[in-house]
């Protein structure tokens, strides 16, 4: 039985909260996507460099397959070549390989603020005890620690970001690699020569 005469009760939308959500984040995205044109339109940012000048291996024992012992320290220097645009760096970590597998594990570095045309230095100790490795990576160190010559590479990965003026882009993944070679003889302990240190190649 209905009942005549009694107010009906409006039922309010959730349907115009969400629209009003979804607008505003479409905005939000909108105008930092146009931030990020706008520098890279005005400023042409350039992606920084980065090279190893210095190394020191402290640790690097391949006797014990599987496993081996790692501790080394580089110098990696990053020159930011723009002259109006600073690069700010986040959740940076940076490792060691050898034969394209890690043997450090990833150490998280100190987020980094570059100004414009500045060189910052970077000094990270990497690797810490014992780290599984394969029978490849095992026998290839030794065979290279009798020639006295040594390949590895050191990865550094994160976010960066440019900024100009007021206006910061959007986080961008960086990816770096930096190939070496260090004269390291079987039982040498402390800083090793570079025999090669080409330019690190990034990818942004």
């Amino acid at each position: 039985m209905t009942q005549e005469g009694k107010p009906k009760t409006p039922k309010h939308s959730q349907g115009g909260t969400g629209r009003s959500c979804g607008l505003c984040l479409f905005i939000f995205l909108l105008l930092a996507g146009a931030s990020a044109v706008a520098v890279c339109l005005i400023y042409r940012p350039r992606k920084p460099r980065f090279a190893v000048v210095g190394a020191a291996i402290y640790q690097l024992n391949a006797t014990s397959q599987p496993i081996i012992s790692t501790s080394m320290q580089f110098t990696i220097v990053t020159r930011n070549p723009n002259r109006r645009v600073s690069i700010f760096y986040d959740k940076l970590q940076a490792y060691v390989s050898y034969r394209n597998q890690q043997i450090t594990p990833a150490m998280d570095l100190p987020p980094l603020y570059q100004e414009a045309k500045s060189t910052v230095a970077l000094t990270p100790l990497l690797g810490s005890g014992t780290v599984p490795a394969s029978a490849e990576v095992v026998n290839g160190l030794m065979m290279d620690e009798a020639s006295g010559v040594v390949a590895l590479r050191v990865v550094l990965l994160g976010k960066l970001r440019w900024k100009a003026g007021a206006i910061k882009t959007v986080k961008y993944g960086v990816y770096v690699k930096c190939d070496v070679w260090v004269d390291l003889k079987k039982g040498a302990v402390g800083p090793v020569p570079l025999l090669g240190a080409p330019p690190c190649k990034v990818d942004i």
